[in-house]
């Protein structure tokens, strides 16, 4: 293994050559970093309540969505002009801000969905806000990876 890493680092450059390392963080594009490739595994605390989507879209792109208020699931969104009508949902796990990382994220919320469209084909939405308080987010949905 080290050889192949070797090899690649020497093509490609050291910065190009890694591997994810968990961080303890509910934040979820907070709760990876890059490693080294050979680094020893780390101790990363609990793992999330449910899976994570292999890719996470960095930000988080804005989307319409047609939901019913506060918990029902979005029953279809549009991304790119493209509608996709929601066929299977799970959720909502709610996700708060870390209180001690900035003033905003004390009362920030976001309840992430899991959903299927009708083509088969798994997104991980959000929306900002419980639907309660207006603090805690201003009820935009968010595609923030996918399965």
């Amino acid at each position: 293994m080290s050889v192949l890493v070797d090899r690649l680092v020497n093509r490609l450059g050291a910065r190009k050559v890694y591997r994810a390392g968990p961080v303890e963080s509910d934040v979820p594009e907070r709760s990876v970093r890059r490693i080294g490739p050979l680094n020893p595994p780390t101790k990363s605390g609990r793992p999330p309540a449910l899976p994570r989507p292999a890719r996470l879209l960095k930000p988080p792109q804005p989307v319409e969505a047609l939901a019913m208020l506060p918990d029902n699931p979005p029953a279809q969104f549009i991304w790119l002009r493209q509608r996709h009508r929601i066929r299977h949902a799970d959720g909502p796990e709610r996700v708060a801000g870390e209180w001690w990382a900035t003033e905003h994220e004390r009362s920030a919320i976001r309840d992430y969905w899991q959903v299927e469209d009708e083509d088969g084909r798994r997104f991980w939405l959000f929306r900002s806000g419980d639907a309660v308080d207006r603090a805690t987010g201003d009820l935009r949905w968010f595609l923030h990876g996918f399965f």
